[in-house]
């Protein structure tokens, strides 16, 4: 596990009491997704902050968000996105499409799951990064196709790949295109959408190392979103944890994998298989719920074993444990002196 970065620390990114609901009305009956509920969280420059959850959580929602891609039905409740630019406080939010665009792939880029559907499957690759560095970086074109082969070379890509189709490259190959298209401008921040899903674990393992070598040669940050808590444990220096649209629990690495408090953060963790131990994994009882009918009071308290009361109707606050180390759980914070259960 990765320590986090040494302090002093800079925010390159900081999200305030962020609500981005799924707003539809079908028959004149309206449907509000709280997919993004009330979060608030701080992205440390040069770090990998990993944000885990199981699907539905609200991850690609808050990763879009982020990015500044809010189109509907997607739309902010409330809450604001700020960016630290060139010394200055943006909120990403609050700038004009065009400003948004301006910022996308050289201040922040987006690593989207499903290469497949990313690339053009009627061009070539090499195609595909010309139209790309000519939409955003126009004093390139000229020289195209010299910067493109060298990044590629820089990334241990073969350019053999440029010649190609999307359905001429395998899965793990294809995968490591799409990074080096949203990396190539260096961007200070990148946004990586479970960037190893499908992908068998050697694949992975490579997928990985590229994301790595990518941050640690250009000194940028990564935002890594995925519900393998495996991948978090070996790349990510901290960790939030998504459940329902809020947070569950937020720490440095190493604290979280040894020290889980919240409930759910210990289910996720203990459904790591260990390879000396041959014991069933146990999984999280029940289902996570439909976001436009949530649960009252914690989110999480249908499906805990350690539920009281309280749980059913009062939210937990998200509060700070002990230096870094954020827990929204009544077992851990009980409210004016009730009882609680010690959190095994």
């Amino acid at each position: 596990m990765i320590a986090p970065p040494a302090t002093p620390v800079t925010n390159v990114a900081e999200v305030r009491d962020l609500r981005a609901y799924y707003v539809t009305e079908t028959s004149n009956v309206q449907r509000t997704v709280r997919a993004v509920d009330g979060i608030s969280l701080q992205i440390q420059e040069g770090e990998v902050y990993g944000i885990a959850g199981e699907s539905g959580c609200g991850k690609s929602t808050l990763l879009k968000v982020l990015l500044g891609m809010v189109t509907p039905p997607l739309s902010i409740v409330g809450g604001s996105v700020h960016y630290r630019v060139d010394d200055r406080d943006v909120d990403i939010l609050a700038l004009s499409e065009s400003e948004r665009r301006a910022m996308r792939w050289s201040v922040v880029s987006y690593i989207p799951q499903g290469s497949m559907h990313v690339l053009n499957p009627v061009r070539k690759i090499r195609d595909t990064f010309r139209d790309f560095i000519a939409a955003h970086k126009p004093s390139w074109v000229r020289q195209t196709d010299e910067h493109v082969r060298g990044y590629l070379n820089d990334l241990g890509l073969p350019e053999r790949v440029l010649g190609a189709y999307p359905h001429h490259l395998s899965g793990g190959m294809r995968q490591r295109v799409t990074i080096a298209l949203a990396t190539i401008l260096s961007p200070r921040l990148i946004l990586a959408d479970e960037p190893t899903t499908a992908l068998d674990v050697v694949v992975q393992r490579g997928v990985i190392q590229l994301l790595e070598d990518i941050r640690a040669r250009t000194r940028s940050t990564l935002v890594l979103v995925t519900h393998d808590m495996g991948v978090h444990a070996n790349l990510a220096n901290r960790v939030l944890v998504l459940y329902a649209g809020q947070v569950m629990e937020e720490a440095d690495t190493l604290t979280l994998f040894e020290q889980p408090l919240h409930p759910y953060t210990q289910y996720l963790i203990n459904s790591l298989p260990k390879l000396d131990e041959r014991a069933e994994r146990v999984s999280i009882p029940g289902r996570p719920p439909a976001l436009d009918h949530a649960p009252s009071g914690c989110r999480f308290h249908p499906r805990c074993p350690y539920a009281m009361e309280v749980c059913k109707t009062v939210v937990p606050p998200l509060m700070e444990v002990r230096p870094g180390h954020r827990v929204a759980c009544h077992l851990v914070n009980p409210p004016n002196g009730s009882a609680a259960h010690a959190v095994g």
